[in-house]
């Protein structure tokens, strides 16, 4: 195997410490990800230069001018605190002319607007639910498309991710819940918000890997021992960031059991289809919501979802063979591969 440097964008708060030695885990929890990424290149012998980035692209340029790497691990989220600013940053390796790990630009835009991906997947015949978006700006009204959705209904921001925004109070049973809830999107997170028929059911990922050449883990559920009466199974902000309360409500997440056999024949295709409708790339973590009738609905696809050792994208590639330095040394390959405009160009 060829020894590689590669260069490891990551937002500067996220900058892990050499050791976890003496930290709990709630201390290690934000920058897990970046800290078992380094711990798995530097296992695979490949020479790394971690570089915190936060408001200015200045340094990415000069380390890759100066440091000429072969790859950059791309661990960045967002961008100057905007999510959709992923993609950009993905555009500037390509106009460097750089190899990066994960998603393509187009990909990141178009499974990052949830308005959008969930049109594209209603064109191709995918079941999506019933939505609507509301503008930063408009007057909230209650237009025919609106009133032909279902309560309950739950309500997110239309571009961001990392369950921002999204709490208990996101589910909503009335118009008058809609309307301050809507607001709440507009005035904390900033951006345009998406109201969703919320689909009662189990949840369930998928992750898939690869550029042309797809492989499918198996599919994965997210389950809840102890939520209190009443609450929705929804990965909320505090479900995502805060250990206590994962163990609080029992969080558990597995390989899902109990599947009809159709639909573990019909998953891997459907994952396939969505992450090619949708032109990703590199790696994603594939959505759904399955009905206790057995209806199968696509909330979303993420690009570049949670690399941590341990959780689920990890877990399912390791179910199948793909130990976590493996993993990563997969994604170094596929990054390198991936052929963007530049290089079809011939430039």
């Amino acid at each position: 195997m060829k020894k590689l440097k590669v260069l490891v964008l990551m937002h500067q708060e996220l900058m892990p410490p050499a050791t976890t030695e003496g930290l709990s885990a709630e201390e290690i929890h934000p920058w897990k990800m970046e800290y078992d990424v380094l711990w798995a290149l530097q296992e695979l012998g490949h020479e790394t230069l971690p570089l915190g980035v936060k408001d200015e692209l200045l340094p990415v340029r000069q380390a890759i001018e100066d440091w000429k790497p072969h790859v950059a691990f791309n661990l960045m989220t967002h961008f100057h605190g905007v999510g959709v600013y992923d993609a950009h940053l993905v555009s500037y390796l390509e106009l460097l002319k750089t190899a990066y790990t994960g998603c393509n630009p187009r990909g990141m835009l178009v499974a990052g607007d949830k308005a959008l991906s969930k049109q594209i997947l209603n064109w191709h015949r995918i079941q999506v639910p019933g939505h609507q978006v509301f503008r930063r700006g408009d007057r909230f009204r209650i237009n025919a498309n609106l009133k032909r959705l279902r309560f309950p209904l739950i309500v997110k921001s239309a571009v961001e991710h990392a369950s921002q925004g999204i709490a208990q109070a996101s589910v909503v049973q009335d118009f008058g819940k809609l309307e301050e809830r809507v607001a709440f999107i507009h005035r904390t997170i900033g951006t345009e918000a998406i109201a969703e028929e919320f689909i009662e059911g189990r949840e369930i990922t998928v992750g898939v890997l690869g550029n042309r050449r797809l492989q499918v883990f198996p599919p994965w559920e997210m389950t809840f021992n102890n939520l209190p009466e009443g609450a929705a199974n929804i990965a909320t902000s505090k479900v995502k960031w805060d250990l206590k309360y994962q163990k609080k409500v029992g969080l558990k997440t597995e390989m899902a059991k109990g599947l009809p056999e159709n639909l573990e024949r019909r998953i891997p295709r459907l994952a396939r289809r969505i992450y090619r409708a949708l032109r990703l790339s590199g790696y994603a973590r594939i959505d759904f919501r399955l009905t206790k009738e057995g209806q199968l609905f696509v909330l979303e696809a993420n690009p570049n979802p949670d690399l941590s050792f341990g959780e689920d994208f990890a877990e399912a590639a390791e179910s199948q063979g793909l130990a976590y330095p493996k993993l990563v040394q997969t994604l170094l390959n596929l990054g390198r591969r991936y052929q963007p405009a530049w290089k079809e160009a011939g430039t």
